[in-house]
């Protein structure tokens, strides 16, 4: 593990506890950053014919989104935000993008009349189908040379966080 040095030293004292999980923090930036680079290379082809990334150019987490609708149903822009947490015009750019790709449709939301629901169609199911092979593949190559037991470690360890910075950020 890398050390931290501190450019002052009116910084407050950390525990060691504090001062690894600050280098998680600093580790899964910069991997996530990575992450998005490899995802703009894993294609899949599109119904339209052309290819499509499971994150667009612009950076945008297409194959998340798709994800999303996909494991827990058609669900609204604004909770689909709040999820993530993102603004809501983003995910609104990307919905109305990934709609005129045919991937999503806006359908009637019961429970609101102005706020729709956003529903991954036919289309859309097997493009996240394709994705999530490649995304399966490019896993398979990375995880060739590491060990499960710390795979699984770093899973749980990322939901606690996750969990902590959803009840304490």
């Amino acid at each position: 593990m890398t050390k931290l040095r501190r450019e002052s030293t009116d910084e407050p004292s950390s525990t060691p506890e504090g001062e690894a999980l600050l280098e998680l923090m600093w580790q899964l930036a910069q991997t996530f950053f990575k992450l998005r680079a490899a995802g703009k290379t894993v294609t899949a082809r599109a119904a339209g014919g052309g290819s499509i990334g499971a994150v667009t150019p612009s950076g945008a987490g297409l194959y998340g989104l798709l994800r999303s609708l996909t494991e827990n149903g058609p669900q609204t822009v604004p909770a689909l935000a709040r999820a993530r947490p993102v603004a809501r015009q983003q995910i609104q750019r990307m919905a109305n993008e990934m709609a005129a790709q045919g991937l999503v449709e806006f359908t009637a939301n019961p429970a609101h009349k102005r706020s729709r629901l956003l529903t991954i169609t036919p289309d859309g199911s097997r493009l996240y189908a394709a994705l999530s092979a490649r995304m399966s593949e490019l896993a398979e190559r990375l995880a060739a040379d590491m060990d499960i037991d710390d795979l699984r470690i770093t899973v749980e360890t990322l939901r606690t966080f996750a969990r902590k910075l959803a009840t304490n950020a």
